[in-house]
């Protein structure tokens, strides 16, 4: 092997479980990195196809890159470890710390079913730190020297601390993007706009379409929130503990500031999403200039009166006593477990009740059953009837449209000789390349899982 060599183990054909591997000549072996080793998440199997043995051996693996900290980047980490894996785990510092959150808290659900329904998860707490052990973390824009390149992190503007990783080779440059990040995001920084690559491994989840503007996301999001008040019914919001709660938070503090909304009781129900947003105020210069400037007279932008943050299960039960309109955000985002699915099953059959999706849907998920206009779906195994009204915004999206996805491209089009379409459904993977193709006269690929790719670098 004289050449790199891009072999992708996840995020093919699917939106979520990336693990894509670069294999980097030597004169002896060759030095293997994963950018990223994430969790199946959300399709049919998941379960089973997440506990199978790595595809490739773990010890052999040099070093492991990782581009943000949700679970379908990150949730095979401490596996990876627990199997074999003796290198190191590199990413900036606040993914590090939002990473430990999270991964102790998948540990938490695999001991809670090991418990409850005797099936054994992929690692527990001791895994979680050992692998955090082997964690460091890296400063954006700041080139580091690697057996046979040179690696630069670059903000991706998905969620804090995500990055995208070049990697410089004598012939050329190649870029992991991991989660492009929506061009209208509330608190994120602008993504980085690299020039010059030769190779581009991209995600795709939303290449087929747009997103609401800002403009028509705020008039959608008021709206929504202020019939339900008038109606006096309960909004109900999965959402993501890490980035969208917080997105949620800073939205919800500015419209009640404005008095745009009535001030409601808001419910953070989720004790991962309280912990994250502790990070959140810890890394205050990662936001926007927007965010910035409003912190220099408003010390959170995350906090505000009548918001609730409920810990304990019995806090979380207490909800439903409380009468009148309110907002009741809990995770997960998809609908897939959590408290959320406790507070659907009373309040889907309300037609007073409002449902707001504000992320993508995965097609299977008790989330996109219930988006796509199911009248009864089954929660705990319970038939529950589905009155509520419910609304998508798609403007809440952390990750990057269609059009933001031709524009980041557009940046580097020229130099590039071959862009690899990942992290999306078949359908939005082909009409982006379709696109790129069009617009920019560029080769792209659908990368097969297992492939191995040879690069001309």
């Amino acid at each position: 092997m004289n050449k790199p060599v891009l072999t992708c183990w996840g995020g093919v054909e699917s939106v979520t479980g990336a693990n894509f591997l670069l294999e980097i000549p030597t004169s002896g072996k060759p030095f293997k990195i994963l950018i990223d080793c994430g969790l199946l998440q959300g399709s049919r199997g998941a379960e089973r196809v997440n506990a199978e043995r790595f595809d490739y051996d773990p010890a052999t693996i040099d070093a492991v890159f990782i581009t943000h900290a949700h679970i379908d980047h990150i949730g095979k980490v401490p596996k990876l470890v627990k199997d074999g894996f003796k290198g190191t785990v590199y990413s900036t510092e606040p993914t590090k710390e939002l990473s430990v959150l999270m991964l102790l808290d998948m540990a938490k659900i695999a001991e809670s079913n090991e418990r409850n329904y005797g099936r054994k998860g992929l690692y527990n707490a001791v895994d979680v730190e050992r692998a955090m052990k082997q964690w460091k973390s890296l400063p954006y824009h700041q080139p580091e020297s690697l057996v046979g390149c040179i690696v630069e992190l670059l903000n991706a503007g998905h969620i804090l601390g995500s990055a995208m990783y070049k990697f410089t080779f004598p012939g050329g440059s190649i870029l992991f993007t991991g989660d492009t990040g929506s061009a209208i995001s509330p608190i994120q920084k602008e993504i980085d706009k690299p020039e010059g690559l030769k190779y581009l491994l991209m995600d795709a989840v939303y290449g087929d379409r747009n997103h609401e503007s800002k403009a028509d996301r705020e008039r959608l999001f008021t709206a929504t929130l202020s019939d339900a008040i008038r109606s006096g019914g309960t909004i109900l919001i999965p959402a993501f503990s890490l980035e969208r709660s917080q997105v949620l938070l800073y939205e919800l503090d500015q419209l009640f500031k404005s008095g745009t909304v009535p001030k409601i009781p808001v419910f953070l129900d989720s004790p991962l999403a309280i912990k994250i947003t502790e990070v959140y105020e810890k890394f205050e210069s990662e936001y926007n200039d927007v965010v910035q400037n409003i912190l220099k007279t408003d010390d959170d932008a995350f906090k505000f009166p009548k918001l609730m943050e409920t810990v304990g299960g019995r806090e979380s039960r207490d909800i439903g006593m409380v009468k009148g309109a309110k907002i009741i955000m809990a995770g997960s985002g998809m609908s897939t477990a959590g408290r959320i699915q406790m507070h659907e099953a009373s309040y889907l059959p309300d037609p007073k009740a409002t449902i707001i999706f504000v992320g993508y849907q995965v097609p299977g998920t008790l989330g996109r059953q219930i988006q796509e206009g199911q009248k009864s779906v089954v929660i705990d195994g319970q038939r529950i009837d589905v009155r509520a009204k419910v609304v998508s915004i798609d403007g809440f999206s952390a990750h990057r449209d269609s059009d933001g996805l031709v524009e980041f491209v557009s940046h580097t089009a020229k130099s590039l000789k071959n862009v690899f379409i990942t992290m999306a459904e078949p359908k939005s993977a082909m009409y982006l390349a379709q696109r790129l193709k069009d617009e920019f006269n560029l080769k792209t690929v659908l990368p097969e899982r297992g492939v191995r790719y040879e690069l001309d670098l």
